[in-house]
């Protein structure tokens, strides 16, 4: 098994209708991807100076699911508000 992790720090300027969206567009994902395990996310809640704003934690059976998850249209488009909410991300993926 794949463990999945991504952090977001959105930029100063990203809105909350636009992070809204994004984690609708999130939460559609494991019912268009049959590839996703588990997937879990949500907005930091202590707001330490250390602190992202945002994690992700998902789950695939093997690499190869991984990757057929990355490239897939529908988190393409994820990636994209992504991309534009966010200045910086970070991810880690380990086997357990």
């Amino acid at each position: 098994m794949i463990k999945h992790v991504v952090m977001l720090k959105f930029k100063k300027n990203a809105d909350e209708a636009g992070i809204a969206e994004l984690e609708k567009k999130l939460g559609a994902l494991p019912g268009e991807i049959p590839e996703i395990r588990s997937y879990e996310f949500g907005r930091d809640v202590l707001r330490s100076e250390r602190s992202y704003d945002f994690a992700l934690v998902s789950v695939f059976e093997e690499i190869e699911s991984l990757k057929r998850y990355q490239i897939h249209p529908r988190h393409q488009e994820v990636l994209k508000k992504v991309k534009d909410l966010c200045e910086s991300v970070i991810v880690a993926d380990f086997v357990f």
